[in-house]
């Protein structure tokens, strides 16, 4: 499959989360952020504009995410968006950030992987929504 065939996936997935009211993360296979929604501003505590594209080094630790059991830093490759990307497969955790504007945030999340056909991994999304603790 070709490169825009891979673009065309992930800018349908943008334009999934561009018209949806439930924030979401965009990334491509390498787990570069492509994009996050409005929605996740507000969660986030920044804009895309602002922002931009991450690497995935980036916006695993950009964003302080922490358990909620113990408080220590949840390492990078046990979110679940990272778990989409290596495992392939969907994940989910409930954990707490804090945002670019300094407020620490429940969230729960769910990530899957996303593919142009069964055997082509193009990416993954997040979806996340604010818990109340």
């Amino acid at each position: 499959m070709s490169q825009q065939e891979h673009n065309l996936v992930l800018i349908l997935a943008r334009g999934l989360a561009s018209s949806i009211a439930t924030p979401m993360f965009v990334v491509d296979p390498e787990g570069d952020l492509v994009y996050f929604n409005e929605p996740a501003e507000e969660i986030l505590g920044t804009t895309y504009a602002e922002e931009g594209e991450m690497t995935a080094e980036e916006w695993g630790t950009a964003f302080k995410p922490q358990d909620l059991r113990t408080g220590e830093v949840v390492p990078r490759e046990s979110l679940p968006l990272s778990i989409a990307l290596s495992e392939k497969k969907p994940a989910h955790s409930t954990i707490q950030i804090t945002g670019r504007d300094g407020i620490s945030r429940f969230i729960a999340n769910t990530a899957f992987p996303l593919w142009a056909r069964t055997d082509e991994f193009v990416g993954a999304v997040a979806i996340f929504w604010e818990e109340k603790e």
